[in-house]
C-alpha cells in the first residue's frame, strides 16, 4: 500500500505534487519523494518520514519544472533504508523515474532476466526498482531515438506481459511526459482527472479520487486494467489498452480500511460501501443476538466510524465516541515491528471513562489483523469500567497473506490464522465476537455503477486472483517478511543511497 501521483500543468507542479501526497499520507508513512523535469534536466527528493517531514523550503525550490511525479511508501519488502524510498530513477534510456503501488510476484524470474537480456543491475530489494528496469529494457528495445505515443503503449505492453501481480504505476520519461499503468487485473487503484486554467488544460493521475478532489481536479475515470495513459509533457493525453484486461479485481480491502472513505475507486463511493457494511453486519448481529443487551456503540477511530453509525441505528442503541485520537501518531497496522506497534496503541488513543462506566459495550473496528491493537483496546475498555465488551469486526477474519502489495502477509502473525472465532474472542479478552461475512461485505460493496467481475479477496479466503501463488512462494515471505525478518534485516549496516538527494 503506497500512494502515487503525477501531474503535468502549465507551472511549476512541486507545491501540487507536496499537496497531493499530503492527502495520500495514509497510503503510506515511511518514506517520501518527488521528482520533476525542467528543460531535460530532472530534480530529485527522496527520503524515510513523513511528506512534512522530508520536504523543506530549500528542497521545495529546487524540483523545478512542469511535470513530475511522487511517491508515499510503506515497505512490503526491502529494508528501511532511504535507498528504498521513491521515485527511482535510470538514466538509460532516455532519463525514466517510477513510483509504484503494489507488489509483483515473479521478481527473482525478472532480476534474472533482466541480467541476461540487458545486464541491468538491481541494487535495492525493492520490486519497483525491478519493475522500473523492466520499463526501460522495453523501452530500449524500440530503438529509436525519438518516441512517439504508440511506442510507448508498445513498452507498457512488454512490461504487462512480463510483469506478474499487481501495480499501479506512474512513469516519467525525460522529455516526453507521464505515463500510468495498470496490472491487467486492476488490483491496486489508479485514477486520473482534469481542470481546465487560464493557460490550458492540466492533467493528474493519482492512488485515490481525494488527492484530485483536493486540488481541484474532476475525476474522469479509472486507469483500465491493462491499459495505460500517457500525458505528454505540453499537456495533450492519449490513452491505449495495451494488453486485454483480465476479470476486473480490485482489491477488497481497500473499500475496508486503505483508502481514504471520500475517494472513489472504480465508480464505488468508499464512504457508502462502509455505510452499507455497518448495515449487514448490524442484520447478522440481529440475527445471532436478538435479545442482545448492548448499551452503547462506539467505533475505533477513525476508519470504523462510517460503519458504526448505520449499525447503531440499526440496532436501536446509542452510538458515543469513548476513545479519543492523538492524530500525531501512525497508523499501528502499517508500523513495522510488534513491539512499536503495542506501545504506540496506548500513546494513540486514551478512553473516555463516563461512556464505559457500567455499560455493555459494543466495540466497532473495520477489520483484525495481527490482533494486538484490539486485545489492548478491549482491556483499556475494561479498565474505564465497561461492564461488558463485545467486539465487531466490519471485515471476515484475516486468515491469508496479502501478496498483492499489503503488508499483512505472514499467516503465523495474523490472529485469526488456523483460530476458530471463539479462540479468537478469548485471545482479545471479548465477551463475544462477531465478524462479517464475506458474502455480506462483497455486497455491501458492490454498488450499481460499478463493472466489477470479481474482488481480490485472498487475505479473507485465500483465493489468489492471478492464480499463479504457490506454497513455496508464501513459505518464502514468511521467510523474509515476518517480524522477525525485518528486525534482523534493520540490524544490518545500510547500503550507501546513491540517488537520494540531501
Amino acid at each position: 500500500m503506497c500512494g502515487v501521483v503525477g501531474i503535468v500543468a502549465k507551472e511549476k507542479v512541486n507545491q501540487s505534487l507536496y499537496d497531493a501526497l499530503t492527502v495520500l499520507q495514509h497510503r503510506g508513512q515511511d518514506a517520501a519523494g518527488i521528482m520533476t523535469c525542467d528543460n531535460n534536466h530532472l530534480f530529485l527528493r527522496k527520503k524515510n518520514g513523513l511528506v512534512r517531514d522530508v520536504f523543506r523550503t530549500r528542497h521545495m525550490a529546487e524540483l523545478k519544472g512542469n511535470v513530475g511525479i511522487g511517491h508515499v511508501r510503506y515497505p512490503t519488502a526491502g529494508c528501511d533504508s532511504s535507498a528504498e524510498a521513491q521515485p527511482f530513477f535510470v538514466n538509460s534510456p532516455y532519463g525514466i523515474a517510477l513510483g509504484h503501488n503494489g507488489n509483483l510476484i515473479n521478481v527473482d524470474e525478472l532480476k534474472r532476466d533482466l541480467f541476461k537480456e540487458g545486464l541491468r543491475h538491481i541494487n535495492t530489494q525493492s520490486d519497483s526498482e525491478v519493475l522500473l528496469n523492466v520499463l526501460a529494457h522495453e523501452l530500449q528495445q524500440v530503438g529509436k531515438l525519438i518516441l512517439d505515443d504508440n511506442d510507448i503503449f508498445d513498452a507498457v505492453a512488454g512490461v504487462i506481459r512480463r510483469c506478474r501481480g499487481a501495480y499501479a504505476t506512474i512513469a516519467m520519461i525525460m522529455g516526453y511526459g507521464i505515463v500510468a499503468f495498470r496490472d491487467e487485473y486492476g488490483i491496486r487503484p489508479l485514477v486520473y482527472g482534469k481542470r481546465e486554467t487560464k493557460k490550458g488544460t492540466e492533467y493528474m493521475i493519482a492512488s485515490e479520487s481525494v488527492a484530485l478532489d483536493v486540488l481541484g481536479f474532476d475525476l474522469v475515470r479509472d486507469v483500465q486494467p491493462g491499459e495505460a495513459i500517457f500525458i505528454s509533457s505540453d499537456g495533450k493525453l492519449s490513452s491505449h489498452q495495451c494488453v486485454p484486461a483480465k476479470k476486473r479485481s480490485p482489491c477488497l480491502f481497500e473499500y475496508v480500511y486503505l483508502a481514504r472513505p471520500d475517494s472513489i475507486i472504480d465508480n464505488i463511493s468508499v464512504y457508502k460501501a462502509r455505510l452499507r457494511m455497518g448495515e449487514v453486519l448490524a442484520d447478522k448481529i440481529l440475527k445471532l443476538y436478538p435479545d442482545h443487551d448492548i448499551d452503547v456503540v462506539i467505533p475505533i477511530p477513525d476508519t470504523s466510524r462510517t460503519a458504526a453509525l448505520p449499525l447503531a441505528f440499526k440496532l436501536g442503541v446509542k452510538y458515543r465516541e469513548g476513545f479519543i485520537k492523538n492524530r500525531y501518531i501512525g497508523r499501528t497496522f502499517i508500523m513495522p515491528g510488534q513491539k512499536q506497534r503495542r506501545k504506540s496503541v496506548k500513546q494513540k488513543l486514551n478512553a473516555i471513562g463516563l461512556e464505559f462506566k457500567g455499560k455493555n459495550v459494543l466495540l466497532i473496528d473495520d477489520s483484525i489483523v495481527r490482533g494486538t491493537t484490539s486485545k489492548q483496546i478491549i482491556q483499556m475498555a475494561r479498565e474505564a469500567g465497561a461492564n461488558k465488551v463485545y467486539f465487531a469486526s466490519a471485515a471476515p477474519p484475516v486468515r491469508y497473506p496479502n501478496v498483492y502489495g499489503i503488508d499483512m502477509p505472514v499467516a503465523s502473525e495474523l490472529i485469526a490464522h488456523e483460530r476458530s472465532e471463539e479462540e479468537i474472542a478469548a485471545y482479545l479478552g471479548a465477551d463475544w465476537l462477531i465478524y462479517q461475512d464475506l458474502d455480506d461485505l462483497e455486497k455491501a460493496v458492490h454498488s450499481k455503477k460499478d463493472n466489477i467481475d470479481r474482488f481480490e479477496t485472498s487475505c479473507f479466503n485465500a483465493d489468489y486472483v492471478t492464480g499463479d501463488i504457490s506454497q513455496s512462494y508464501l513459505q518464502g515471505l514468511e521467510n523474509t517478511r515476518s517480524d522477525g525478518a525485518k528486525k534482523k534485516r534493520s540490524s544490518k549496516v545500510t547500503r550507501i543511497d546513491f540517488h537520494n538527494a540531501s
